[in-house]
């Protein structure tokens, strides 16, 4: 009988090998010369893989099994990684090593861990300039994940309105996401991510456990997805807001949102253009765009409102769900109440949670840690403490709001404590700063302003 393995004990973590068949991909790991770990990700009705993509398709499956490894690396963060089929490129290893060590960085943090140094992908030397990839010629359509969201959904509106060939696609088996996704009038896609289920036998035997970057993995899964059945972009909705980091810790930037921000963006979309398809982009529609810009969009998608979400509660694999889409306790639930105050009639806004969060006293705390007021931001997909600050302050000059607990305790404790001309909500409203949107998609940028 073998004997089980203590996690944090181990010493090397193994890529072991990977396969596709028949719509199936398995993405074997292993610690030590432990049981091995075997990940299965279904692509439904799957066409065959064409021998003119097969070199494309082989490269973005194995960037899938480097990538979704993070999942399993992080159970024992052993010194040593291993490749079985050999050293990796430079630019492979970058981009590995770069959303190891940040995608991980919430994780170390919380865990006390250092993982500089640390994490260092196997490489051959070889430098990235000798590898590009072909132009595939691959469909003029887009692959637009859905999170059950408002940014999803300002992105899907967005393309539709251009006139844009898109899909709407999901990984795993969310109900509320389904609904979302079926409310767009778009085609669908349902791929479904089964973690090995050793995974969850490492936890028992005390394994490291904490936050990984889960959109770098449904980034890759759509990368493979979009090869497969013929999509020449990949547009995600991650706001320009996802790039500030949530604290700084030991000299470490620590970004709850490190792979939804752009400098994962930039290097992700340049490996698949060298290594993938030369006309395969992978990009974020609403990178240009604060929280509060895509609040104010989505303000105006009424349709939706009866379905979509953004309390994670929703999508925890593990515990109880809301029973109403939002539990209203939660960093998400507190900062899209806040976000969307600015924007919607009272009436409606409270409609939709249910509630009036902000005229409950209660939840001070969580509210103070969004303005950033004696907390530092959640450990959570939510904007800036300065967006947060500007939307409180357009609340507390509404006599509709005024009276509410949270508005008036900001009125009287924390605005005193503030400049009001860094409190003007128009700035965030305007789009700012960099973004890898493709020229054919490039007007649905000005359709979310």
């Amino acid at each position: 009988m073998t004997q089980p393995i203590q996690p944090r004990l181990t010493q090397v973590f193994r890529f072991v090998r990977r396969s596709y068949a028949n719509g199936v991909a398995e993405l074997v790991y292993a610690f030590d010369q432990g049981e091995e770990l075997i990940e299965r990700v279904r692509f439904p009705a799957a066409p065959d893989v064409t021998p003119a993509h097969k070199q494309a398709f082989d490269a973005a499956l194995a960037l899938l099994h480097y990538i979704a490894g993070v999942s399993y690396y992080k159970a024992g963060v052993p010194p040593k990684i291993e490749v079985t089929d050999g050293p990796l490129d430079d630019a492979t290893a970058d981009l590995l090593d770069a959303l190891y060590l940040h995608g991980l960085a919430e994780f170390a943090y919380r865990n006390g861990l250092d993982l500089r140094g640390r994490i260092a992908f196997p490489r051959s030397g070889e430098p990235s300039g000798k590898i590009e990839a072909p132009t595939l010629h691959l469909p003029q359509r887009t692959l637009v994940p859905i999170g059950g969201g408002k940014d999803s959904l300002v992105a899907v509106e967005a393309i539709k309105q251009i006139g844009g060939e898109a899909t709407a696609v999901w990984v795993g088996n969310s109900p509320l996401i389904a609904a979302c996704a079926e409310r767009t009038g778009l085609p669908t896609l349902n791929i479904q991510r089964e973690l090995a289920p050793g995974l969850f036998e490492l936890n028992r035997l005390g394994a490291w456990n904490g936050h990984i970057p889960v959109t770098a993995v449904n980034s890759a899964i759509l990368a493979v997805a979009a090869v497969l059945y013929g999509y020449d972009s990949i547009a995600f909705a991650n706001e320009r807001s996802a790039s500030a980091a949530t604290l700084e810790y030991e000299g470490q930037q620590v970004n709850h949102q490190w792979s939804k921000g752009y400098a994962f963006e930039r290097l992700l979309n340049d490996w698949l253009h060298t290594h993938v398809a030369a006309d395969l982009d992978y990009f974020s529609l609403l990178r240009p765009y604060s929280e509060l810009a895509i609040t104010r969009a989505f303000s105006k998608l009424t349709p939706y409102f009866d379905v979509f979400s953004s309390c994670n509660r929703n999508f925890k694999i593990l515990g109880p769900k809301p029973a109403d889409r939002w539990c209203g306790q939660c960093p998400k639930c507190h900062f899209v109440f806040l976000a969307l105050a600015p924007f919607l009639p009272k009436p409606r806004l409270l409609a939709i949670f249910g509630r009036n969060l902000l005229d409950d006293e209660s939840q001070a705390a969580g509210f103070d840690a969004l303005l950033e007021y004696r907390d530092h931001k959640p450990f959570e997909c939510v904007g800036e403490g300065a967006e947060a600050r500007a939307a409180m302050y357009v609340l507390s000059q509404r006599p509709e709001w005024q009276e509410d607990a949270l508005v008036a305790r900001f009125r009287s404790e924390i605005l005193p404590q503030l400049d009001v001309a860094e409190l003007a909500l128009e700035p965030w409203l305007q789009p700012a700063g960099e973004h890898r949107v493709p020229t054919r998609l490039q007007a649905a940028l000005a359709a979310i302003g």
